[in-house]
């Protein structure tokens, strides 16, 4: 028992001091791919769900210093002021706003689109940023399964409240943050909500998907609009969007090293929504910069199709 501890406690030790050794090529690789891209935004308007904290915050703060007007839509608008705050403090002359948007409540997310309409005359860049992952089981103020209802159908309506004035600003571009999760979801038509059973993790994968196949089904319909769409894949971040999950918290803070920062995470997302070369590319997925691999069941024409028809249903709208 004492020879199996002392070789345990030898193999952390040589793993600890490899880990030491390369520790800046490990930081490097996991950092990923920076946005390179130069372009400005003078009199551009963009707007990012859930930028209060995390990538939503480092994408506005790089869309910012591009010089866009950039509206942060956030559920605590506190939260969202103090972030509003910082990037002004970075940003020197930052053109920043705060406004309320409950993406759990469809009674927010259409007042919010009223007051949007009525005040904002442009819309160059929507970033469908905000997202919950693996929380315990709830429902949305509408009785959606929270993790499809937020990460999903909120930003489903979001965006057909607001595709009239994208298509009048044109050219512009809808940037949906999904994740390498996608992989391991599918979509259960038979019981969306997970009343039946609840796995968090699976609830959460199956949202990602969801974001996909928006995404590709959003492309076909705006075809010939000037309005494009993209996912993307940020990497795995250090953020509080682990926070629901002790497991998952507790391995992000031993595996630190490999996880992108905020900042590092938020380079996709502006690479999609700047990007000179993007200017007539829609429909596909980006991670670091670059195209990804989309999951067979993220390329399925039929059940992406399918979905938009059951979002649809679900919301009490029709968006042909």
């Amino acid at each position: 028992m004492m020879h199996m501890l002392v070789v345990i406690a030898a193999g952390l030790g040589v793993v600890a001091l490899i880990l030491r050794l390369f520790s800046l090529q490990i930081r490097k690789y996991a950092a990923g791919e920076v946005c390179g891209s130069t372009a400005r935004l003078d009199g551009k308007v963009a707007l990012i769900t859930g930028a209060n904290s995390g990538i939503g915050k480092e994408t506005a703060l790089d869309l910012a210093s591009r010089g866009a007007r950039v509206i942060l839509a956030c559920r605590d608008v506190e939260k969202g002021e103090e972030a509003a705050t910082e990037i002004r403090t970075r940003v020197g002359g930052a053109k920043v706003e705060v406004r309320e948007l409950d993406l759990a409540d469809t009674c927010s997310i259409r007042a919010f689109a009223q007051r949007f309409l009525r005040e904002v005359d442009h819309l160059h860049i929507l970033i469908n940023n905000a997202g919950i992952m693996m929380c315990p089981y709830m429902k949305t103020a509408d009785g959606f399964e929270m993790h499809i209802g937020v990460n999903h159908l909120g930003h489903f309506l979001l965006t057909y409240l607001l595709i009239g004035l994208l298509k009048r600003s044109a050219p512009s571009r809808i940037v949906v943050v999904s994740s390498l999760a996608h992989h391991f979801g599918w979509i259960r038509f038979h019981d969306l909500h997970s009343q039946g059973s609840y796995n968090s993790g699976l609830a959460y994968c199956q949202s990602k998907l969801a974001n996909v196949l928006f995404t590709r089904e959003l492309a076909h319909r705006l075809h010939g609009t000037n309005v494009t769409v993209n996912s993307v894949h940020p990497g795995t971040v250090r953020s509080e969007l682990v926070r629901h999950s002790t497991a998952m918290s507790l391995l992000f803070a031993i595996f630190s090293m490999f996880l992108k920062t905020p900042k590092e995470g938020a380079q996709t997302s502006a690479y999609c929504a700047v990007a000179e070369e993007l200017q007539s590319i829609s429909g596909k997925h980006f991670s670091d910069c670059a195209p990804a691999f989309v999951a067979p069941q993220g390329r399925n024409e039929e059940t992406a199709r399918k979905l938009w028809d059951v979002s649809c249903e679900l919301l009490g709208i029709e968006w042909d």
